[in-house]
Protein backbone atom coordinates (compact mmCIF):
# COMPACT_ATOMS: atom_id res chain seq x y z
CA UNK A 1 0.00 0.00 0.00
CA UNK A 2 1.32 3.41 -0.99
CA UNK A 3 0.33 6.04 1.55
CA UNK A 4 0.39 9.81 1.23
CA UNK A 5 0.32 12.46 3.96
CA UNK A 6 -0.46 16.13 3.37
CA UNK A 7 0.15 18.62 6.19
CA UNK A 8 3.24 18.15 8.36
CA UNK A 9 2.58 20.69 11.09
CA UNK A 10 2.77 20.26 14.85
CA UNK A 11 0.27 17.38 14.75
CA UNK A 12 0.70 16.15 11.19
CA UNK A 13 4.47 15.80 11.37
CA UNK A 14 4.51 13.41 14.35
CA UNK A 15 1.57 11.43 12.94
CA UNK A 16 3.21 11.04 9.55
CA UNK A 17 6.45 9.92 11.22
CA UNK A 18 4.57 7.10 12.92
CA UNK A 19 3.46 5.76 9.52
CA UNK A 20 7.03 5.40 8.26
CA UNK A 21 7.73 1.69 7.89
CA UNK A 22 4.05 0.77 8.20
CA UNK A 23 3.46 0.81 4.42
CA UNK A 24 5.40 -0.02 1.29
CA UNK A 25 5.97 3.69 0.55
CA UNK A 26 5.12 6.88 2.42
CA UNK A 27 4.90 10.04 0.32
CA UNK A 28 4.60 13.39 2.12
CA UNK A 29 3.99 17.00 1.19
CA UNK A 30 3.78 20.34 2.98
CA UNK A 31 4.23 24.00 2.06
CA UNK A 32 7.19 24.05 4.48
CA UNK A 33 10.22 22.41 2.87
CA UNK A 34 11.93 21.82 6.22
CA UNK A 35 8.93 19.82 7.44
CA UNK A 36 9.18 17.58 4.37
CA UNK A 37 12.94 17.21 4.83
CA UNK A 38 12.43 16.09 8.43
CA UNK A 39 10.09 13.31 7.29
CA UNK A 40 12.45 12.24 4.53
CA UNK A 41 15.06 11.54 7.23
CA UNK A 42 12.43 9.26 8.82
CA UNK A 43 12.14 7.20 5.64
CA UNK A 44 9.41 9.05 3.76
CA UNK A 45 9.61 10.32 0.17
CA UNK A 46 8.95 13.90 -0.88
CA UNK A 47 5.90 13.88 -3.18
CA UNK A 48 6.57 17.37 -4.51
CA UNK A 49 2.91 18.38 -4.68
CA UNK A 50 -0.57 17.56 -3.44
CA UNK A 51 -1.47 16.47 -6.97
CA UNK A 52 1.29 13.85 -6.88
CA UNK A 53 -0.22 12.34 -3.74
CA UNK A 54 -3.52 11.75 -5.53
CA UNK A 55 -1.77 10.34 -8.59
CA UNK A 56 0.51 7.90 -6.77
CA UNK A 57 -1.13 6.91 -3.49
CA UNK A 58 -3.79 4.35 -2.55
CA UNK A 59 -4.53 6.20 0.69
CA UNK A 60 -4.00 9.88 1.46
CA UNK A 61 -4.17 11.41 4.93
CA UNK A 62 -4.65 15.15 5.48
CA UNK A 63 -3.86 17.12 8.64
CA UNK A 64 -4.59 20.79 8.01
CA UNK A 65 -5.62 23.81 10.13
CA UNK A 66 -8.98 24.97 8.73
CA UNK A 67 -11.94 23.62 6.71
CA UNK A 68 -11.19 26.09 3.92
CA UNK A 69 -7.63 24.83 3.59
CA UNK A 70 -8.79 21.20 3.62
CA UNK A 71 -11.35 21.91 0.87
CA UNK A 72 -8.78 23.63 -1.35
CA UNK A 73 -6.15 20.97 -0.66
CA UNK A 74 -8.51 18.19 -1.70
CA UNK A 75 -10.75 19.71 -4.38
CA UNK A 76 -8.76 22.71 -5.64
CA UNK A 77 -7.06 23.02 -9.00
CA UNK A 78 -3.73 22.04 -7.44
CA UNK A 79 -5.31 19.68 -4.91
CA UNK A 80 -5.06 15.99 -4.22
CA UNK A 81 -7.87 15.03 -6.61
CA UNK A 82 -7.00 17.43 -9.46
CA UNK A 83 -5.87 14.63 -11.79
CA UNK A 84 -6.57 11.37 -10.01
CA UNK A 85 -8.22 10.48 -6.72
CA UNK A 86 -6.89 8.01 -4.17
CA UNK A 87 -9.02 5.01 -3.25
CA UNK A 88 -9.27 6.26 0.34
CA UNK A 89 -9.06 9.82 1.64
CA UNK A 90 -8.75 10.19 5.41
CA UNK A 91 -8.99 13.70 6.86
CA UNK A 92 -7.41 13.89 10.31
CA UNK A 93 -8.18 17.61 10.60
CA UNK A 94 -10.95 19.15 12.69
CA UNK A 95 -12.88 20.43 9.69
CA UNK A 96 -16.54 19.88 10.61
CA UNK A 97 -19.30 17.52 9.47
CA UNK A 98 -20.53 19.79 6.66
CA UNK A 99 -17.19 19.62 4.85
CA UNK A 100 -17.02 15.84 5.41
CA UNK A 101 -20.39 15.49 3.68
CA UNK A 102 -19.26 17.82 0.88
CA UNK A 103 -16.11 15.78 0.21
CA UNK A 104 -18.02 12.50 0.21
CA UNK A 105 -20.51 13.88 -2.31
CA UNK A 106 -17.82 15.42 -4.52
CA UNK A 107 -15.71 12.23 -4.60
CA UNK A 108 -18.14 9.34 -5.18
CA UNK A 109 -15.35 7.00 -6.35
CA UNK A 110 -13.22 7.65 -3.26
CA UNK A 111 -13.97 6.28 0.21
CA UNK A 112 -13.88 9.44 2.31
CA UNK A 113 -13.19 9.06 6.02
CA UNK A 114 -13.40 11.98 8.44
CA UNK A 115 -11.08 11.13 11.32
CA UNK A 116 -10.31 14.08 13.63
CA UNK A 117 -7.99 13.39 16.52
CA UNK A 118 -7.64 14.34 20.19
CA UNK A 119 -4.65 14.05 22.48
CA UNK A 120 -2.32 16.88 21.56
CA UNK A 121 1.22 16.94 20.26
CA UNK A 122 2.50 14.62 22.99
CA UNK A 123 -0.17 12.08 22.07
CA UNK A 124 0.65 12.38 18.37
CA UNK A 125 4.31 11.63 19.10
CA UNK A 126 3.52 8.75 21.45
CA UNK A 127 0.80 7.21 19.30
CA UNK A 128 -1.84 7.58 22.01
CA UNK A 129 -4.28 10.01 20.38
CA UNK A 130 -7.93 9.08 20.04
CA UNK A 131 -9.18 9.02 16.44
CA UNK A 132 -12.91 9.50 15.82
CA UNK A 133 -13.77 8.07 12.42
CA UNK A 134 -16.83 8.55 10.23
CA UNK A 135 -17.45 7.07 6.80
CA UNK A 136 -17.52 3.63 5.14
CA UNK A 137 -16.72 0.90 7.65
CA UNK A 138 -15.03 -1.22 4.97
CA UNK A 139 -12.52 1.57 4.30
CA UNK A 140 -12.04 2.05 8.04
CA UNK A 141 -11.21 -1.64 8.46
CA UNK A 142 -8.82 -1.55 5.50
CA UNK A 143 -6.70 1.21 7.00
CA UNK A 144 -7.22 0.26 10.64
CA UNK A 145 -3.58 -0.91 10.98
CA UNK A 146 -2.41 2.52 9.83
CA UNK A 147 -4.78 4.29 12.21
CA UNK A 148 -3.66 2.04 15.06
CA UNK A 149 -0.09 3.15 14.37
CA UNK A 150 -1.30 6.68 15.13
CA UNK A 151 -3.43 5.96 18.19
CA UNK A 152 -6.77 4.48 19.15
CA UNK A 153 -9.30 4.62 16.29
CA UNK A 154 -13.04 4.35 16.97
CA UNK A 155 -15.61 4.09 14.17
CA UNK A 156 -18.51 6.42 14.95
CA UNK A 157 -20.79 5.57 12.01
CA UNK A 158 -21.00 5.41 8.23
CA UNK A 159 -22.68 8.79 7.83
CA UNK A 160 -20.13 11.32 6.53
CA UNK A 161 -19.24 13.70 9.36
CA UNK A 162 -19.85 11.24 12.21
CA UNK A 163 -16.25 11.53 13.36
CA UNK A 164 -16.29 15.31 13.04
CA UNK A 165 -19.47 15.55 15.13
CA UNK A 166 -17.87 13.46 17.87
CA UNK A 167 -14.77 15.66 17.81
CA UNK A 168 -16.86 18.82 18.17
CA UNK A 169 -18.61 17.32 21.19
CA UNK A 170 -15.21 16.46 22.69
CA UNK A 171 -13.92 19.97 21.97
CA UNK A 172 -16.93 21.54 23.69
CA UNK A 173 -16.38 19.54 26.87
CA UNK A 174 -12.63 20.16 26.84
CA UNK A 175 -12.93 23.91 26.28
CA UNK A 176 -15.67 24.31 28.90
CA UNK A 177 -13.46 22.40 31.35
CA UNK A 178 -10.72 25.00 30.91
CA UNK A 179 -13.13 27.90 31.33
CA UNK A 180 -14.91 26.58 34.40
CA UNK A 181 -11.62 25.48 36.00
CA UNK A 182 -10.25 28.99 35.50
CA UNK A 183 -13.34 30.43 37.16
CA UNK A 184 -13.25 28.03 40.11
CA UNK A 185 -9.54 28.51 40.64
CA UNK A 186 -9.84 32.31 40.52
CA UNK A 187 -12.60 32.24 43.13
CA UNK A 188 -10.61 29.96 45.43
CA UNK A 189 -7.43 32.00 45.11
CA UNK A 190 -9.36 35.21 45.76
CA UNK A 191 -10.63 33.59 48.97
CA UNK A 192 -7.08 32.74 50.08
CA UNK A 193 -6.70 29.10 49.00
CA UNK A 194 -3.41 27.73 47.69
CA UNK A 195 -3.79 26.92 43.96
CA UNK A 196 -1.52 23.86 44.00
CA UNK A 197 -3.43 22.41 46.94
CA UNK A 198 -6.73 23.18 45.19
CA UNK A 199 -5.67 21.17 42.12
CA UNK A 200 -4.54 18.32 44.36
CA UNK A 201 -7.95 18.23 46.03
CA UNK A 202 -9.91 18.56 42.77
CA UNK A 203 -7.99 15.66 41.23
CA UNK A 204 -9.19 13.32 43.95
CA UNK A 205 -12.71 14.74 44.04
CA UNK A 206 -15.72 15.04 41.76
CA UNK A 207 -14.44 18.29 40.26
CA UNK A 208 -11.67 16.49 38.37
CA UNK A 209 -11.58 17.14 34.62
CA UNK A 210 -9.09 17.29 31.76
CA UNK A 211 -8.01 20.81 32.77
CA UNK A 212 -7.33 19.99 36.43
CA UNK A 213 -5.66 16.69 35.51
CA UNK A 214 -3.03 17.99 33.11
CA UNK A 215 -3.43 21.56 31.87
CA UNK A 216 -3.17 23.31 35.25
CA UNK A 217 -0.26 21.20 36.59
CA UNK A 218 1.69 21.45 33.31
CA UNK A 219 1.02 24.99 32.14
CA UNK A 220 -0.97 27.18 34.54
CA UNK A 221 0.43 26.52 38.01
CA UNK A 222 4.03 27.01 36.77
CA UNK A 223 2.79 30.10 34.83
CA UNK A 224 4.36 28.90 31.56
CA UNK A 225 1.07 28.79 29.59
CA UNK A 226 2.68 26.52 27.03
CA UNK A 227 0.49 23.43 26.98
CA UNK A 228 0.88 23.26 23.20
CA UNK A 229 -2.47 24.17 21.65
CA UNK A 230 -2.99 27.64 20.25
CA UNK A 231 -5.90 29.72 21.50
CA UNK A 232 -6.51 30.74 17.87
CA UNK A 233 -7.02 27.10 16.85
CA UNK A 234 -9.21 26.48 19.87
CA UNK A 235 -11.32 29.48 18.89
CA UNK A 236 -11.53 28.16 15.31
CA UNK A 237 -12.77 24.82 16.60
CA UNK A 238 -15.26 26.46 18.97
CA UNK A 239 -16.67 28.71 16.25
CA UNK A 240 -16.99 25.68 13.98
CA UNK A 241 -18.91 23.92 16.75
CA UNK A 242 -21.22 26.90 17.25
CA UNK A 243 -21.89 27.19 13.51
CA UNK A 244 -22.75 23.50 13.23
CA UNK A 245 -24.94 23.67 16.34
CA UNK A 246 -26.80 26.70 15.00
CA UNK A 247 -27.47 24.85 11.75
CA UNK A 248 -28.82 21.93 13.80
CA UNK A 249 -30.93 24.29 15.99
CA UNK A 250 -29.11 23.23 19.17
CA UNK A 251 -28.38 26.11 21.60
CA UNK A 252 -24.93 25.94 23.19
CA UNK A 253 -24.64 28.88 25.61
CA UNK A 254 -21.59 27.44 27.38
CA UNK A 255 -19.86 27.16 24.02
CA UNK A 256 -20.56 30.85 23.46
CA UNK A 257 -18.97 31.75 26.80
CA UNK A 258 -15.85 29.76 25.92
CA UNK A 259 -15.62 31.50 22.54
CA UNK A 260 -15.76 34.86 24.33
CA UNK A 261 -13.00 33.80 26.72
CA UNK A 262 -10.83 32.72 23.79
CA UNK A 263 -11.42 35.97 21.92
CA UNK A 264 -10.42 37.94 25.02
CA UNK A 265 -7.36 35.72 25.47
CA UNK A 266 -6.18 36.52 21.95
CA UNK A 267 -6.81 40.23 22.48
CA UNK A 268 -4.86 40.17 25.76
CA UNK A 269 -2.01 37.80 24.89
CA UNK A 270 -1.64 38.05 21.12
CA UNK A 271 -2.05 35.71 18.18
CA UNK A 272 0.42 33.11 19.50
CA UNK A 273 -1.29 32.64 22.88
CA UNK A 274 -1.77 29.14 24.26
CA UNK A 275 -5.36 28.26 25.13
CA UNK A 276 -4.45 27.81 28.80
CA UNK A 277 -3.95 31.60 28.92
CA UNK A 278 -7.72 31.77 29.39
CA UNK A 279 -6.76 31.58 33.08
CA UNK A 280 -5.12 35.00 32.82
CA UNK A 281 -8.32 36.55 31.45
CA UNK A 282 -10.39 35.11 34.27
CA UNK A 283 -7.84 36.12 36.92
CA UNK A 284 -7.76 39.66 35.59
CA UNK A 285 -11.56 39.87 35.67
CA UNK A 286 -11.45 38.68 39.29
CA UNK A 287 -8.99 41.41 40.21
CA UNK A 288 -6.20 38.95 40.93
CA UNK A 289 -2.50 39.70 40.68
CA UNK A 290 -0.74 36.32 40.28
CA UNK A 291 2.53 37.71 41.62
CA UNK A 292 0.78 38.94 44.75
CA UNK A 293 -2.04 36.43 45.16
CA UNK A 294 -0.22 33.20 44.25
Amino acid sequence: MIVGFLGLGRMGGPMAARLAGKCSRLLVHDVADDAVAALVTEGAEAAGSAVALGEQCDVVFTSLPTPQIVREAVLGGDGITARKSPRILCDLSTSGPQLAAELAEALPDTACLDAPVSGGIAGAKAGTISIMVGGPESAFEEIRPLLEALGKPMHMGETPGSGQTMKLVNNLLGAVAIGVTAEGMAFGIKQGLDPARMIEVLNQSTGINSATRDKWPRAVLPRTFDFGFAAALSLKDTRLLLDEAEAAHVPLPLGGIVADYLERTLEREGADADFTAIAKVVEEAAGLDPERDG
